[in-house]
């Protein structure tokens, strides 16, 4: 493989860091395309390539892959020699799975909406899939503190880069609460040379390091 196989279209505050990290995981030689979030991502050309005009996107030669959740996925079923697919048990495959869609759903819309003032009332809960942040925070959680150490068991999977930044962003950004098992996952995960690899990357490409 050639960076020219796998490109990623991204900027360094976006959801492009997950797909960065989980590049950084593969091992796979990549070319990053950095887009700004006016001309960039709504030109012609990057338009044609993600209708949403939206990153991250991966072009993988003539595959295209968006939604930083299956790009994560993509990649560990694409390379299965990173070693980044759930341990072949019933038990591995469904919690990678579960809390990979799970962070990517209702967690993610349980954040948003809170942070956005938008939070269903109690009496609407059951018309929206997080149901109440307050579960949804409590289901998160003890996953996390049943980690082993990692989400899906002993190995650690593309389900944990996923799950992972979206943690990690969540104590940052203080959207979700600094609850032990939380701080403990996200030390581990950024203890990870591939972690450390693709921030250091990330942050270099950030406005105020041009």
């Amino acid at each position: 493989m050639t960076t020219d196989d796998l490109v990623l279209y991204t900027n360094p505050m976006s959801r492009g860091r997950i797909a960065r990290w989980m590049l950084e995981e593969s091992g796979q030689p990549y070319r990053t395309e950095m887009l700004d979030y006016g001309n960039g991502m709504k030109a012609p050309a990057f338009l044609a390539i993600n209708p949403m005009g939206k990153v991250p996107t991966l072009v993988h030669g003539d595959a295209v892959v968006t939604e930083a959740a299956a790009i994560c996925a993509y990649l560990a079923q694409t390379f299965p020699g990173a070693g980044l697919q759930p341990e072949d048990t019933p038990r591995a495959r469904a919690a990678y799975h579960r809390w990979l869609f799970f962070a990517a759903g209702p967690l993610e819309a349980a954040v948003t909406a809170k942070s956005l003032g938008l939070l269903a009332p109690a009496e609407r809960a059951q018309m929206v899939g997080y149901g109440s942040f307050d579960r949804t925070v409590e289901a998160l959680a003890g996953a996390v503190s049943d980690a082993a150490p990692w989400i899906a068991g002993a190995r650690f999977s593309a389900a944990d880069v996923y799950v992972g930044s979206q943690i990690a962003w969540g104590l940052m950004f203080k959207s979700l609460p600094a609850h032990p098992a939380f701080v403990a996952y996200v030390e581990r995960l950024q203890a990870r040379p591939a972690w450390q690899r693709a921030s250091a990357l990330d942050d270099a490409a950030m406005p105020n390091q041009a």
